[in-house]
């Protein structure tokens, strides 16, 4: 974070062919979500060889240097965003009644199936959240809760400081 591509290649051999990456913590698991930008020198090839390598665990897209931070905020830093939410939902459920084991499996699995929903359908999140929200029902009362306590402007405020926090790092502003 926050180390430019003409630093790096300002502090290496001038034929130096250079790739900056950002990929996440799910890598690990093979669910990876990693972007690359090329330096001056990268070839083709380098781009190719570096698409297929970030690939094998997950998914990744060139992106220019400019989106880093943003995409740092967002990717990097998601997974964190998203543990929290598993455990404020299984939170949710034991207070309720159920076994922790049982809210974060239930929780976490709730979590994949919609991004894999919202990656896979083509369809916006707002249609799919309203496939599931009833008149009236559990889900509709829930939405309000989360409107009323500031759920997407917290998470979207995330993003926006996590953002802000890595261009003051690289020095892009003060």
């Amino acid at each position: 974070m926050g180390i430019t591509l003409s630093t790096i290649e300002s502090s290496l051999s001038p034929q130096a062919r250079v790739i900056r990456v950002m990929p996440n913590l799910p890598a690990v698991v093979c669910s990876g979500c990693s972007v690359f930008v090329r330096g001056s020198k990268a070839t083709d090839a380098d781009a190719d060889i570096t698409q297929k390598l970030l690939q094998s665990v997950g998914t990744c897209e060139p992106v220019d240097e400019s989106q880093l931070d943003v995409v740092t905020a967002l990717s990097g830093s998601g997974p964190a965003y998203v543990f929290v939410m598993i455990e404020a939902l299984a939170d949710g459920a034991v207070h309720m009644g159920m076994p922790r084991d049982l809210a974060y499996r239930l929780a976490s699995q709730t979590v994949l199936g919609a991004g894999h929903m919202v990656r896979d359908s083509g369809m916006h999140p707002g249609q799919l959240k309203d496939g599931v929200t009833s008149p009236a029902g559990s889900t509709a009362a829930a939405l309000r809760q989360l409107e009323l306590s500031g759920f997407r402007a917290a998470v979207s405020g995330a993003v926006e400081q996590a953002t802000l926090r890595c261009r003051q790092i690289s020095g892009k502003t003060k």
